[in-house]
């Protein structure tokens, strides 16, 4: 199979649907089995459940077969929709009649739902069967476009996996409806478009139908976003051809951003390129957490947005200044991190550049990971990089949000992932983008096929021509970082037609950033190696069983942060391939507190087999300076003159921790010279 759609006419790479590229062994194959046998069924037994989630009895409601009102989020419609591409997406990798009649079943009790003009929010429509007064897009926080465009994206999906127009059809009345909001109400469309996920919907529909009204309807949505004053905390208050940093709402910068990407992909459009670009090197050069988080701040304002204390802007879940990373308060909510790698990935198709596969990469093996228990039935909201004991004030827990408060949380050191979270918008974005985690493997391009992760891929593509290349990658990524690539099939037109000549699709391997020292050989014939933070071409007439072996080294690097991350000053994080370690209080010796854990300059880490929640994981341990005690209760005190001890310590993956009950964790620690 070649890429899922012949548009994106100005992407350089095309994704690879589920029968091109899959993960079948390996690190990400474990990660797509956890997925498919526990995340997607444990989140499903959530929503159906009326005493857990009112998800599914929303539609139940709203769709006569049940009597009640609306319960939950508003946006609670689009967090269904998550699941429900998360389970499409499952159905594709791993056929299941009994899921595939479920899919239907679903599909059909939202399509009984939607009116006439596509409108479709249950909140309004429960109302309405109620007798009560309901009026669509009152209120710019009931995520009325947020939920469509979430149905639009689950509606395409279930098309092209399944060939049904159940779902497909309501999709394209849900686009009409937001045409005519476009069209005759673009103020109301423009103050309700936050978390623009229908940036990136619209798109999708016009890639699975060929009909051009969709494509020009994202570039409407982009118009009335430009003549809407609004704020900085929905990326609205400057056109976006005119913005230089990354404010604001981190989930819907990064999905703006996205689906600004995703419209240049099919327009071409330099100028709006060139903005993503700028854009984006304003995330990751000064706003990026070492782990891929996104979204610095709980909350904050905007006080670089104006001069006149009228006009600031109240600014949520925000990318906070540049290098304003905070540990234990550290937002990057989950979803905003999984925005960053949409609109990275979308970036990388637009212009080969392995950089992008590189945050991609950082964001998926630490943030990413990490939203979502080793178990895989349990989640965070938030992703700090520090946690500790007893803090005088309360932080967020995973299911608070503004607009729906619960009770006060529990100590912090108690915070931990939850099966069900009062704002579920996380947990079935995690399961939609871990299903559909083999769509970021590799890319085809017309110059050849481009690898971007590694961790147990099985690859199978076919170019216009006929030509076909198919690998299957071997190894132990990330814990060891020698990759081999086997060809199991490769042949072209020529071969069909009885002779023996192979493939000759030119292979693409990216070379991570973080890498230094790598060797490549083909047949064990040295080949020559690209720099850091590109992709390395091999070509030749492939053959079934040649042999590509990627290795790239792997020694533990001590990191320091920029000097106006104040919070990180004379402190270092560890880092080993793509994987950030942290310390946690459960391998401390006895007595010794988080705080008083260093690192000595030049120490050695040995990496040492480890398991966690009956999970595999390589751990890194070190001989630690252990610095004096202090007296909790002191705001200031004498440092104390104490002989400084070592001992033994164990860091384990950022993405691993908190598997061990309530603990405190740390990314960053103290450097002694």
């Amino acid at each position: 199979m070649t890429a899922t759609t012949a548009t994106r006419a100005h992407a350089r790479l095309r994704p690879l649907g589920a029968t091109s590229a899959r993960w079948e062994s390996g690190f990400w194959g474990d990660v797509h089995d956890r997925t498919r046998d526990v995340t997607i069924p444990q989140i499903w037994s959530s929503l159906s459940d009326p005493a857990v989630s009112p998800g599914l009895t929303n539609f139940r409601i709203a769709a006569g077969l049940a009597q009640g009102e609306h319960t939950g989020p508003p946006f609670m419609d689009g967090d269904f929709y998550k699941w429900l591409e998360a389970a499409i997406a499952r159905l594709e990798t791993d056929p299941d009649p009994e899921l595939a009649a479920r899919i239907e079943e679903v599909a059909r009790l939202i399509a009984s739902v939607q009116r006439e003009d596509g409108y479709l929010h249950t909140p309004t429509i429960i109302s309405t069967r109620n007798h009560q007064d309901a009026i669509e897009l009152a209120d710019r926080f009931n995520f009325e476009t947020y939920n469509l465009g979430h149905l639009i994206t689950a509606g395409v999906r279930h098309y092209e996996v399944t060939g049904s127009t159940t779902l497909l059809d309501a999709a394209r009345k849900a686009a009409g409806f937001l045409e005519d909001l476009a069209t005759n109400k673009p103020l109301e469309l423009a103050r309700s478009a936050i978390c623009p996920s229908h940036y990136m919907a619209v798109i999708d529909l016009y890639r699975a139908t060929g009909d051009e009204q969709y494509l020009r309807l994202s570039e409407a949505f982009v118009r009335v976003r430009d003549d809407f004053e609004g704020g900085d905390d929905n990326q609205d208050r400057l056109p976006v051809r005119e913005q230089t940093v990354v404010a604001g709402h981190a989930v819907r910068a990064n999905y703006l951003y996205a689906g600004l990407a995703d419209l240049v992909a099919e327009t071409g459009d330099e100028e709006l390129e060139a903005v993503l670009e700028r854009l984006w090197r304003d995330v990751v050069d000064t706003k990026l957490y070492i782990t891929g988080g996104a979204g610095a701040l709980y909350d904050g304002a905007s006080p670089d947005g104006s001069p006149w204390q009228d006009q600031i802007s109240r600014v949520h879940q925000a990318y906070g200044r540049a290098y304003q990373l905070p540990h234990t308060t550290a937002h990057n909510e989950s979803c905003a991190n999984i925005g960053l790698i949409l609109w990275g990935e979308r970036m990388l198709s637009l212009t080969a550049d392995a950089g992008y596969a590189d945050v991609i990469e950082q964001v998926a093996f630490n943030s990413l990971l990490s939203s979502i228990s080793l178990a895989g039935s349990e989640y965070f909201y938030t992703n700090p990089l520090r946690q500790v004991r007893e803090l005088p004030y309360p932080l967020r827990r995973p299911g608070d949000t503004a607009i729906h408060p619960t009770p006060p949380p529990p100590p912090s050191d108690e915070r931990l992932r939850e099966p069900y979270l009062s704002c579920f918008c996380c947990p079935p974005n995690i399961a939609r983008t871990l299903a559909r985690f083999h769509e970021r493997a590799a890319s085809l391009g017309e110059d050849g096929l481009y690898v971007h992760l590694y961790g147990g891929s099985r690859l199978d593509v076919t170019t216009d021509d006929g030509r076909r290349l198919a690998l299957r990658e071997d190894g132990e990524y990330p814990w060891s970082g020698r990759l081999t690539f086997t060809v199991t099939d490769a042949s072209s037109s020529r071969s069909l037609s009885g002779s023996a000549a192979g493939s000759g699709i030119p292979l693409h391997l990216r070379v991570p950033g973080w890498s230094s020292g790598a060797t490549l050989t083909v047949n064990g014939e040295p080949v020559a190696v690209s720099a850091p933070g590109t992709y390395t071409r091999v070509e030749r007439e492939w053959t079934a069983g040649d042999v590509v072996e990627l290795t790239l080294p792997m020694p533990v690097r001590v990191l320091r942060a920029h000097r106006l991350a104040e919070e990180a000053t004379n402190q270092v994080a560890v880092r080993r391939g793509p994987v950030v370690y942290c310390i946690e209080s459960a391998d401390l010796p006895e007595g010794v507190a988080l705080e008083q854990v260093a690192v000595r300059r030049g120490a050695a880490f040995t990496p040492v087999e480890a398991e966690i929640a009956g999970r595999r994981v390589v751990a890194l341990e070190t001989d630690a300076v252990i610095l004096p005690g202090a007296d909790d209760d002191a705001l200031y005190d004498d440092l104390a003159d104490t002989e400084l001890t070592t001992a033994r310590v164990r860091l384990v993956p950022y993405f691993a921790w908190g598997n061990r009950g309530a603990g405190e964790m740390s990314v960053w620690l103290p450097l002694v010279w």
